[in-house]
């Protein structure tokens, strides 16, 4: 079993703990002590560390983002992850195309 912990900087004062805990290389498990992340919801900070971003990382180990973004492929939370990103790409179209046809009623409605 591998573990890996940062300090990412949320909007509390205190900065948040944020730890990946390989245990096989088909399991991954991720853990913040931000609010969201305790009560078991989406936190941003794990996926920031597992999106490469160093902007809110405190702690110096910046370069241990790296190993923990190498045990993501072939994970349970790899699958996931790509969902969550498939379905956000759809959103962002149907809000564009919900966008168009909002305008286009506009229109219609002047006529």
């Amino acid at each position: 079993m591998d573990e890996i912990s940062f300090e990412v900087q949320g909007s509390a004062p205190e900065p948040y703990l944020v730890t990946f805990v390989r245990r096989s290389p088909t399991n991954l498990s991720a853990y913040c002590s931000c609010p969201a992340g305790e009560n078991g919801q989406y936190c941003k900070h794990r996926f920031a560390i597992l999106d490469g971003a160093e902007n809110s990382l405190v702690s110096s180990n910046a370069s241990d983002i790296q190993i923990v973004q190498s045990w993501l492929p072939g994970t349970d939370v790899e699958a996931a992850l790509l969902r969550v990103r498939e379905l956000e790409k759809e959103a962002e179209e149907i809000k564009r195309e919900l966008s168009s046809a909002k305008h286009a009623l506009a229109r219609a409605m002047r006529d």
